[in-house]
């Protein structure tokens, strides 16, 4: 069973090939600084190469589906529903900040994942781990992060994009209790959407093509616009 994964729910992303049997085979990682769609269809040939695979090898696709940013997580989506229904495979879907969680197994400390939403917000969730995988004990959210520092108790392992950007503000309201991820940690993984996406196809957890839509949380300001008009 082999899986391609697409993760464009921030500026860096990338696609992953895992195994079911040999697990990561291939990751491609894109820092970009435009838009995903210029080089994102390139990414995933470069992968398929490197994996020794064909897309017709391919038994499903995996999509982070959100939160993050509107414009990469529409074209991550496009795309993959473009593959499905080019090949007839299907695809399933990932929770963005719980694929990002499992940059962290077997922690000893909740993780509280943080995008950038803008407008002085972050896009977050807090998982802890328990036994073999991570429990929500915060669902996603957009909020000002001095009002999600209220709602955390004990130290907390931070990550993520908005984590740097309010590093300041956390480590002056939490003091001593904040860890900041590492930087090779601060980032969402193809490769951990990859493994969450096979166990999904396992369990015959398919997202049907035609009526799955990205994980926004919130409105767009295009869509915000629109219905003050209206």
């Amino acid at each position: 069973m082999k899986i391609l994964a697409i993760e464009t729910s921030t500026m860096l992303g990338g696609v992953a090939v895992v195994d079911e049997q040999n697990g990561l085979i291939a990751e491609t990682r894109l820092n970009v600084k435009s838009t995903h769609s210029e080089r994102l269809m390139t990414a995933i040939d470069t992968t398929l190469i490197q994996s020794d695979l064909r897309l017709n090898d391919i038994d499903a696709f995996a999509i982070a589906i959100g939160p993050g940013s509107f414009t990469g997580l529409r074209i991550g989506l496009s795309t993959v529903k473009g593959l499905s229904y080019a090949t007839g495979k299907p695809m399933v879907t990932v929770p963005t900040l719980e694929a990002f969680a499992w940059n962290f197994p077997f922690s000893m400390y909740p993780v509280c994942l943080m995008l950038d939403a803008r407008k002085k917000e972050v896009y977050t969730a807090v998982f802890q781990w328990e036994d073999r995988g991570f429990r929500k004990i915060i669902d996603e959210v957009s909020i000002k992060p001095s009002i999600l520092m209220q709602e955390l108790k004990g130290n907390i392992i931070f990550a993520g994009e908005g984590a740097l950007l309010y590093k300041d503000q956390i480590m002056d309201i939490m003091k001593g209790r904040a860890l900041i991820a590492p930087s090779d940690k601060m980032v969402p993984s193809p490769a951990n959407v990859a493994m969450l996406g096979l166990s999904k196809v396992v369990n015959s957890e398919y997202a049907g093509v035609s009526e799955t839509v990205p994980f926004y949380i919130r409105k767009s300001e295009a869509e915000v616009k629109w219905s003050e008009k209206k």
